[in-house]
C-alpha cells in the first residue's frame, strides 16, 4: 500500500505517480486528504487504468474541488466495497456504501462485498416454484 502524488486533474478523472513497485491494481481504491473550509474531507479514487511509467488514471467518487498535483495518495490495497444482506434491504446508498438515507448508519460486522466481483453461479441463485396467479 503506497504513496503516489496528483500529477493531473481533469475533472473526476486524476492521474497519480506511485513508486515502480508501488502501483496500485485496477480496481483498487485509493484516498486523498483534500482541505476544504468546512475540514478536511476523504476523497475516495479507484484505479481504472495502468497508464505505465508508473502512473495510474483514477475516477473520483466525489467532487475534485481543491485537489490540485502534487497531493500525495493512499493506496487503500483495497477494491470499493459495499454493505450486503438483509440489513441493506430499503436502505439507500452511495457508491461508497455510505448510508444517504439519514437513518442510522450500518455496522462494521454486517459483510461487505467489492462492487466489482464475479456474478454469482447460476446455481447460486435462489429459485423457489411457484404458481403465478392473476386475476383472470
Amino acid at each position: 500500500m503506497g504513496i503516489g502524488r496528483v500529477t493531473q486533474v481533469m475533472g473526476p478523472v486524476i492521474d497519480v505517480r506511485f513508486e515502480h513497485n508501488e502501483v496500485p491494481k485496477i480496481n483498487n481504491a485509493l484516498v486523498i486528504d483534500v482541505p476544504k473550509e468546512e475540514g478536511t474531507i476523504q476523497l475516495t479514487l479507484e484505479v481504472a487504468l495502468q497508464l505505465g511509467d508508473d502512473v495510474v488514471r483514477t475516477i473520483a467518487m466525489d467532487s475534485t474541488d481543491g485537489v490540485q498535483r502534487g497531493m500525495d495518495v493512499k493506496d487503500t490495497g483495497k477494491e470499493i466495497s459495499v454493505p450486503v444482506g438483509d440489513e441493506t434491504l430499503g436502505r439507500v446508498f452511495n457508491v461508497l456504501g455510505e448510508t444517504i438515507d439519514l437513518k442510522e448508519e450500518i455496522s462494521d460486522s454486517v459483510r461487505r462485498d467489492p462492487i466489482h466481483r464475479q456474478a454469482p453461479a447460476f446455481d447460486e441463485l435462489f429459485n423457489r416454484s411457484s404458481n403465478f396467479r392473476n386475476r383472470y
